[in-house]
Formats: structure tokens, sequence, C-alpha cells
């Protein structure tokens, strides 16, 4: 069994992205069905779907839009990341109207695509510290350098589990190894973090990354986090720059030679059952 923790759907019709004129390669629609032909004949039982930064006055409808959709007969989709803007005076009402709905498991701020400072902010803090109790969790989407802002965020809301995005957004292309491993290693240290292996073949070089470009990153973030602390997420359609869902799907599997069935199935959906009660 597998459940995608990651995946992001775009109706351009329904939605407005303003960062998608800066991206041609995802500046189309991508939709559920197109998705599930393929994540079924995967293995692909369940489904959490990611927020993908629409305009700030389309968050509440993008939830709506992803509900609905969920509603579909065989619908594998079971819950969403919302998006939310913790720096924002009114994150207190709307983490309310959220809480009453149980579709929403959790929430996301993307942190590279705004100033450093933001997340430093006495109102952001104070909102994130606001889901300690709730059970909703915090991903965190970051460069590596912005690594101390992240692990102080997480340390001044304890109780509050934050997921790592994309293994830390390493530079695979750039050949970032060193600059990006010390940081995972020190965040991995918080309990509070679990860490998404998702994402990363967007970081090589799209046409001619390889398995073992790949390895080192998987290597130094399952041995800094463990099995028990890992999730699985495609970033699909963002995967479709660097090959694809099915792509994505074999590489995990080689990246996970020689380790154990129990430790596959955690990577693979024990931890994500556990961690959003999807069962």
């Amino acid at each position: 069994m597998i459940i995608d923790t990651h995946l992001h759907l775009i109706y351009r019709d329904r939605l407005a992205y303003p960062w998608l004129k800066d991206v041609p390669a995802l500046d189309a629609d991508f939709s559920w069905e197109t998705y599930s032909r393929e994540a079924r004949r995967l293995g692909i039982s369940s489904v959490l779907h990611m927020e993908v930064d629409v305009a700030p006055e389309d968050i509440p409808s993008e939830t709506a839009m992803v509900q609905e959709l969920s509603r579909m007969p065989d619908n594998l989709i079971r819950g969403v990341i919302a998006s939310c803007r913790p720096e924002d005076p009114g994150f207190a009402a709307y983490l309310e109207t959220q809480l009453a709905n149980p579709f929403v498991k959790g929430f996301r701020r993307v942190l590279h695509v705004v100033p450093d400072d933001v997340s430093e902010g006495a109102l952001f803090r104070e909102n994130v510290k606001r889901l300690s109790g709730t059970g909703l969790t915090f991903d965190l989407c970051m460069l590596p350098h912005q690594v101390d802002k992240a692990k102080a965020l997480v340390d001044l809301a304890p109780e509050v589990t934050f997921i790592l995005d994309h293994c830390g957004v390493p530079d695979i292309k750039g050949h970032g190894y060193d600059t990006w491993k010390t940081g995972i290693a020190d965040i991995a240290k918080r309990d509070n973090v679990r860490v998404k292996i998702s994402g990363i073949p967007a970081y090589g070089d799209l046409e001619n990354w390889t398995l073992e470009d790949l390895k080192p990153y998987f290597d130094h973030t399952i041995s800094t986090f463990g099995f028990d602390r890992a999730i699985w997420g495609s970033d699909w359609p963002v995967c479709t720059l660097g090959g694809g869902l099915s792509t994505w799907v074999a590489t995990t599997q080689a990246l996970l030679h020689g380790c154990t069935k129990e430790e596959k199935d955690k990577l693979f959906s024990g931890n994500a059952l556990g961690i959003w009660k999807l069962a």
C-alpha cells in the first residue's frame, strides 16, 4: 500500500495560481482524472492533497474544490493540507473554521517564496503555536539556508508536528550536499519533526539525473530521521519535470533496496496513517 501525502491538483478555470506564469512547464491543468489513472496502476491507495499556493482569496475555495472531488465514487483523496497565512491577523478565525472540518489534516505556508523574516514575526509564531493540541500538522517547505529559521519555529511550538517537505529541498543539481547535510541533521534532532521523501528529482538535472545522484540525499535523510519519522509523497505534477509519477515510485523502490519490509511499509503508508489518522 502506498499513501501519497503530497499531491497538487491544478484547475486554472476554478482557481488563480499567480506563480504559474513563472513556471511554463507547470502552467497547465493537472486534474484528478489524469493523476488517478496512473496512481492506481502504481498501487497508490490513499492521497492527501497539498495546497498549491493559490491566490490568498482562493484559499477556502481550494479546500472546498478538493473536498468536492473527494466525494466522487471510488475517490482516493482522504484530506487536505490547506494553505494558510499565519502572518495575518485573521489566522485565528480561519483556524477555527478549519477545525470544524475533519477533511483538513494540516497546513502549509511555503517559506521560500516570502522574505526570510516572515516566519520570525511574533504573530506568525504565535499563530503556528495555536496548532498545539489540535492534531493538525504544519509543513515546512524551505531552502537549506533557511534551516535555522525553521528550527526556531519548531522549537517554539514543541507540541506541533512539523513535516519537512522534499528532504529539505537540497540543491542536487548544484552539488549542494555539504551545504544541506548539517542542517538536516540538526533539524532531525527535534522529535516533533517528520520528513517527507518527495520531490527531489526536481532539484537535480531534470534531463539527466540518475539514481546515484539522489542516493546520498536519501541515505542521509533516512540516517538522521530514521524510518519511524519518514513519509512518502509524489509531489505530482512537479515530479513530471524530472520523469513523472511512475519514475519517482520506481526510483523510491530502488533507493529502498536492501531495506526491510517493515521499513518500507513505514515509509509508504504506516507513518502517514499514524500522523493523520487516515485509516
